[in-house]
Order: structure tokens, then C-alpha cells, then sequence
């Protein structure tokens, strides 16, 4: 009867398992790092003639996969305004898998859409991790583009080089397209390649296809200035008459156009020869301005006139008129 109670007891024990980890895991995107080793033994109690008996079973161990997954990421808060000539594009790629990779990076400067497309002069990694541009100090890679291998959860900045063709037209824009790809292999969520993840496990495809794309955009700000002078003539006998003692009041228009600004703009103009400058009827916009250097923007003496306009913004006029007497 003993004997039937022992086998009974043990075949009716809960079984217990225990988990361990051959090496602590990180917690990353992607989950238990690749290479893992995960063991799991099983135990049962049961009550023999000579009391508590435990009996474990094997032990079981599975290494966790590779998991191969990537994001791509503008770091651009926006449209980048440019003009013809060199520009930088900034992004940021992540390893969002739960192992080391590298990855390929392609830019394609031909997406759908574009008034116009840039030349692609280069894919810089931002040695320094200053966030900006470096010439001479940043790596630029070689093609095939490939980064090195990224720990899971790190973040790389690239910089795409390009150059913006000569001809485009205010407010053109183009969109440049990154696109960054594992190293191991791309395909459909869960394509598996035998062998190639870390310590000989497998790697398989996440979520994103173990791919991933962004686009950087820039917008053509160019401004442009377009100065008019004119003159009207009053003699002092109330006609038009170009004699001496006339009055000439010449009005110059500083006309803005595009969608940026200009900075320091500066309106000047000399007095002419045979003529003397009329004090205190320097104007900008119909408001009058002193001829002393002090805190408006106006200048002027027997020299000539000096307008100071600071940065002023595409889309808008700003006109100054003084006054000289023919001698």
C-alpha cells in the first residue's frame, strides 16, 4: 500500500518550473538580447516512505533569435529652405532590433512629386555626435553605404550631402528619401536566415521588414531686391522747370521679393554734383527721419542720404525720399 500511495502522490504533485538565464538579459526595443540562452527545469514533490521526495527533469535551453529590425527618422524640425548649391539632410537611424547590425543606407533624391531633384554628393555619419555637419571631420561613407554594427537600441546620425541645381524657382520643393536596410538580409516579418544572428542563432525579420525609409524636404527661399529711383522737379516759380534754386525730390523703392528675407539691407544715395541737400526731408515710408546717425534709421548730410532697413521680409516695399536743391 505504501508503494501505490508513493506513485500516486508523485504522479498527482504540481509540477514546478524554474527559468533561468545563462548571461542576465537587457531589456531593448526589440525584447531578451539575441544570443540568450534561456533554460527552464522542471521539478515534482511527492511524498515517498522516507518523506519529501523532488524529482527534477531534464534541463531545457533555447537561445533567442535575432531579431532584425531598423527605423529611419528626419531629424529636420522642417523644411530645410535652401538655394542653388550644396545642402545638408539630416536623419537618425535605429536599431530597433534585439542585436547587432549593420545597415545600408541609400538615398534617392527621385521621389514622386519633386519640382526638381538634387545631385547626392555623399552620406556622412556624424563622427563628432554634435548633431551638425562637420567638413573634414565626419565621416563620409563609401559605397555601398553601410554603417557599422549598431547595438540594439542605439541611434546613428547620418547627414545625405546633396546639391541643389541652379534654375529652380522660389518656393520649388523636393523631397530626398533615405532608406536603411540590415546588413544580415530584408524580406516579409518572420523570414528567417539559418544561422546568421548572433552566436550562430537565427536571424528573423521583424515588423518592419528589417527596412525602413524617411524622407528629408527642402523648400527654394530665394530674394531678390529691385531698386527704383525716380525724381520730380519743382522750380521756384511753382512749375517743373530744371533751373537753379529748384527743388528735386528723388523717391527710391526698395521692392522684396521671395519667400525668405534679406538681412542689412541698406539704402544709400549721394547727393549730386551741383545740388545741396535739404535738411530734414529724409522719409521712409512717409515718416519722416532725422539727418542724425542716432536711433531711427535715417542718415543724411551734405554727402548723401544712408537708410538702414535691417532684415526685411519677401513680399513687402518700403520707399525713402529726400530732397536737393540745384545750386
Amino acid at each position: 500500500m505504501t508503494y501505490a500511495f508513493s506513485r500516486i502522490s508523485r504522479f498527482s504533485a504540481a509540477a514546478i518550473a524554474g527559468v533561468s538565464f545563462v548571461h542576465a538579459p537587457l531589456a531593448h526595443a526589440g525584447g531578451v538580447s539575441a544570443g540568450t540562452l534561456i533554460e527552464n527545469t522542471a521539478s515534482a514533490s511527492y511524498e515517498g516512505g522516507s518523506g519529501t521526495v523532488t524529482v527534477p527533469s531534464n534541463t531545457v535551453s533555447v537561445k533567442v533569435d535575432e531579431l532584425l529590425d531598423v527605423t529611419v527618422t528626419s531629424l529636420d524640425s522642417g523644411p530645410v529652405t535652401t538655394a542653388p548649391g550644396s545642402e545638408v539632410l539630416t536623419f537618425e537611424i535605429t536599431n530597433t532590433g534585439n542585436g547587432p547590425e549593420a545597415y545600408t543606407l541609400t538615398a534617392n533624391p527621385a521621389v514622386a512629386g519633386n519640382d526638381f531633384d538634387t545631385t547626392i554628393d555623399g552620406i556622412a555619419v556624424d563622427t563628432n555626435g554634435n548633431g551638425t555637419y562637420d567638413p573634414g571631420v565626419d565621416e563620409i561613407l563609401t559605397g555601398p553605404e553601410t554603417t557599422s554594427e549598431l547595438d540594439a537600441d542605439e541611434s546613428l546620425t547620418v547627414f545625405v550631402l546633396v546639391t541643389v541645381p541652379s534654375g529652380v524657382s522660389d518656393t520649388d520643393s523636393s523631397d530626398v528619401d533615405l532608406l536603411a536596410e540590415a546588413v544580415t538580409g530584408t524580406g516579409a516579418p518572420g523570414t528567417v536566415f539559418a544561422g546568421q544572428g548572433t552566436d550562430s542563432s537565427d536571424a528573423i525579420v521583424g515588423a518592419t521588414g528589417a527596412d525602413a525609409n524617411s524622407a528629408g524636404s527642402l523648400v527654394v527661399s530665394i530674394t531678390d531686391v529691385d531698386l527704383t529711383k525716380s525724381a520730380s522737379v519743382l522750380d521756384p516759380f511753382g512749375g517743373t522747370g530744371i533751373v537753379p534754386g529748384a527743388t528735386i525730390t528723388y523717391t527710391i523703392v526698395a521692392e522684396v521679393t521671395g519667400s525668405g528675407s534679406v538681412t542689412d539691407l541698406v539704402v544709400t544715395d549721394a547727393a549730386p554734383d551741383d545740388t545741396t541737400y535739404v535738411a530734414g526731408t529724409l522719409t521712409l515710408d512717409g515718416a519722416a527721419l532725422t539727418d542724425a546717425s542716432d536711433t531711427d534709421e535715417g542718415e543724411a548730410d551734405a554727402i548723401g542720404i544712408t537708410v538702414d532697413l535691417g532684415m526685411v521680409a519677401g513680399g513687402t516695399t518700403h520707399t525713402v525720399t529726400f530732397d536737393v536743391t540745384i545750386d
